[in-house]
């Protein structure tokens, strides 16, 4: 069993991973991330006090289930792309995408959270990490910039301060001949709102960075592509696999503009 001592923001990718664990581990999953199973039974942790339990779960998963179908989808036509995942956490995203040898795919995050991936994860051919704030933009210089590029950050920019944000952004545009950035965001409602997030509060952790409108990066460089909000996440057959209880409160959120913009995914090209 590999220990694992987390601190703030860097805890709360034990709840996520926590989170696809459960799912995983479910009748009918929606993501069915076995890796994410695998990976929490070898970690000495007490998941539990994470508060994340099976209907916290299913947010988790039909996020990283949105996240993967664009990623997968858009790395489908760009074959030779470079991925650059950052603040990418415990997820197990490149394997469970399993992109062809052709694609070189990076993981960034803390040295520390990279230390842990490289004794649970193992090797894979055009598959490498670096340990790394992502916001320590010096990482920029391990990743060769000739190829379109494909930026994945799930459950990041939250994290991130508006000023480093849109440096960060700045910067990744800078760096590559053009490409597509996959992400999530808050609302600046759902910063306030952070406390409500039991996986935020009991890490201790801060939000920063809402974004109220999208096209708001298109002067860093980015085009928006699509957007999509909370309760457009899941699919027809993904809702299917939701219990009532959540499948109804996200329809009761999708009547309110405010709410169901809360966190929502999009789509920028550069």
């Amino acid at each position: 069993m590999e220990k694992v001592h987390f601190t703030e923001e860097k805890a709360t990718n034990l709840g996520t991973l926590y989170a696809r664990a459960l799912d995983a581990r479910a009748a009918d999953p929606i993501l069915g991330d076995t890796a994410a199973d695998e990976a929490v039974k070898k970690i000495d942790y007490d998941f539990r006090k994470l508060g994340v339990n099976e209907n916290s779960a299913v947010s988790v998963a039909i996020r990283a289930r949105a996240i993967d179908e664009m990623a997968a989808k858009w790395l489908a036509e760009h074959p030779d792309a470079i991925v650059v995942h950052l603040g990418c956490g415990m997820d197990t995203r490149v394997y469970r995408l399993d992109p062809p040898p052709s694609v070189i795919w990076f993981d960034v995050d803390y040295p520390e959270v990279v230390d842990v991936r490289g004794r649970i994860y193992p090797e894979r051919p055009g598959y490498s990490m670096i340990g790394s704030s992502v916001t320590d933009f010096g990482w920029l210089d391990q990743v060769p910039g000739g190829r379109e590029a494909l930026i994945v950050a799930e459950g990041l920019t939250m994290y991130l301060t508006a000023e480093s944000g849109t440096e960060l952004v700045r910067r990744l545009v800078g760096k590559f001949p053009s490409g597509r950035i996959v992400a999530d965001f808050f609302s600046s409602l759902g910063i306030k709102a952070q406390r409500i997030n039991p996986v935020v509060r009991r890490a201790g952790a801060t939000l920063h960075w809402g974004i109220d409108d999208p096209h708001e990066l298109e002067r860093y460089g980015l085009r928006l592509v699509s957007c999509l909000d909370a309760t457009d996440w899941a699919s027809d057959e993904t809702l299917a696999k939701i219990p009532t209880a959540s499948r109804l409160a996200l329809h009761a959120s999708a009547l309110f503009p405010t709410i169901r913009r809360m966190g929502r995914i999009a789509e920028w090209e550069f």
